[in-house]
């Protein structure tokens, strides 16, 4: 009888370990190799035919920085893919004097069979920020990428990147703007 008590603390100790890590330590995953969400994924791919599933996230940053995996990797698009086409995919704004923000419009189409889904757009850094449509882009359809560089604090020649995400293939598209800002105290440099 003591030996079968021993056993049922055993287990109790076990299960109580399992609920305080499904509760505080991001569920199973830590233990198992896969989170829940991750076997859904898969699951949804397998029965819609596509073969890429997204790359896990770290449920704290919302980013693919998993001890273990690919602190590179990119999402990979699930479902239909399509193209897209810009007018320009970089902008020379010239000359601005620091402290004025750059504002640019980049057009695109969307040049596949599918409805084109902008996941998201990112700057390559704080000063840039651009705004994209949330809505599908019908095949054929145009949209439009607002970008503003904040020229605040950066004299000199400069040159960012705002990356694209969306169900294209590569799913990362580039666009650039760039030009010269004129410190306060800083004449235009030649040459450039």
């Amino acid at each position: 009888m003591e030996k079968s008590k021993q056993i049922q603390i055993g287990l109790l100790a076990v299960l109580a370990l399992l609920l305080i890590a499904n509760l505080f330590g991001g569920g199973f995953q830590n233990w198992f190799g896969q989170s829940e969400g991750d076997q859904i994924r898969q699951s949804a791919a397998s029965m819609t035919g596509s073969n890429t599933v997204a790359p896990q996230q770290d449920a704290t940053t919302g980013t693919g920085n998993i001890p273990g995996t690919n602190v590179n990797a990119t999402s990979t698009p699930i479902g239909p893919l399509t193209t897209i086409k810009y007018d320009e995919a970089s902008y020379d704004f010239g000359v601005a004097d620091e402290g004025t923000v750059v504002k640019h419009v980049y057009k695109f189409t969307n040049t596949g069979d599918e409805p084109l889904v902008i996941s998201n757009a990112r700057g390559s850094c704080g000063c840039t920020v651009p705004t994209w449509p949330k809505q599908p882009i019908p095949p054929g359809g145009k949209g439009e990428i607002n970008v503003e560089f904040n020229t605040k604090g950066k004299p000199g020649r400069q040159s960012k990147q705002v990356t694209v995400t969306a169900n294209t293939n590569p799913s990362d598209t580039h666009l650039e703007i760039h030009g010269e800002v004129r410190g306060k105290d800083q004449p235009v440099s030649k040459g450039h």
